[in-house]
């Protein structure tokens, strides 16, 4: 099996660097070039391999070929970097948040274009895509819910990708309704959260929490919690991979990991 050639977008950053890192550890896997935020092209060096890091990343698609693009960046540097990559026929995968579903469209038709693949998912832990499958499949039984969603006070979007994510799926298998009392008041403006689909998101930003989300059921005499906890980084690399190395042979926008974790 051809080892997969992967440009990394985003490689200055924090989840960059980590995701640099899991790439060139996997023996699938192989980093050709990075992109980030240096004044001129350089290298840096991750687990014993220089890696080259340019700002430009229509010149490093041009200079290299790969087959795959990792791109998490912000939603405003995304915007930028998606068509430039997909123009060049390379499958693109990313996670980046706040983005709006008529542009991840818009670039699936790009990608379709080219005979290749944008996959997107809001979230690439592993066990925070179980959780919104057992939330939706709870939510059939038990639909009245709420989400808190909690990241570190970094985070520059509110409510997270998660969580809108979440809300949308259980909204496709529980009956519309408002959550909480007909008519309630907010004696203070935002004290309900967040409303999609007439259920209530509740964002919390403090230092000390990496990526973090509970969906809350509540029903007669009971309640119900499901929570995952992203402790580090480190729990976003096994997804990341799993979609990098499965975008082969696929056309088109994929969204969600387990779109591609149940199709067997």
């Amino acid at each position: 099996m051809e080892t997969i050639r992967v440009g990394v977008v985003g490689a200055t950053g924090k989840m960059g660097r980590e995701i640099l890192k899991a790439v060139t550890n996997d023996p699938a896997t192989e980093v050709i070039f990075g992109v980030g935020l240096v004044d001129e092209p350089t290298t840096i060096t991750v687990e014993g391999c220089e890696i080259p890091v340019t700002a430009d990343l229509e010149a490093a698609l041009s200079a290299n070929d790969v087959d795959v693009v990792i791109d998490f960046t912000n939603a405003d540097a995304f915007r930028q970097n998606a068509s430039v990559t997909l123009a060049h026929g390379v499958h693109l995968v990313s996670g980046t948040t706040g983005l709006k579903h008529e542009e991840l469209e818009k670039w699936g038709e790009e990608a379709a274009d080219q005979g290749k693949c944008f996959f997107y998912a809001a979230n690439f832990a592993i066990g925070a895509v179980l959780m919104m499958r057992f939330a939706e499949e709870a939510a059939k039984f038990m639909p009245e819910v709420e989400i808190i969603e909690l990241h570190h006070d970094q985070k520059k979007d509110a409510p997270s990708g998660t969580a809108v994510a979440t809300a949308q799926r259980i909204a496709k298998v529980r009956e519309a309704h408002e959550q909480g009392l007909p008519g309630e008041v907010e004696t203070l403006v935002g004290a309900r959260g967040a409303n999609v689909d007439g259920m209530h998101i509740h964002s919390v930003r403090l230092p000390g929490y990496n990526a973090h989300q509970e969906v809350i059921f509540g029903g007669l005499g009971q309640t119900l919690t499901i929570r995952h906890d992203s402790i580090n980084r480190e729990s976003f690399m096994p997804g990341i991979l799993f979609a990098t190395k499965r975008v082969a042979g696929r056309v088109g926008l994929v969204e969600g990991l387990d779109t591609i974790m149940f199709e067997d």
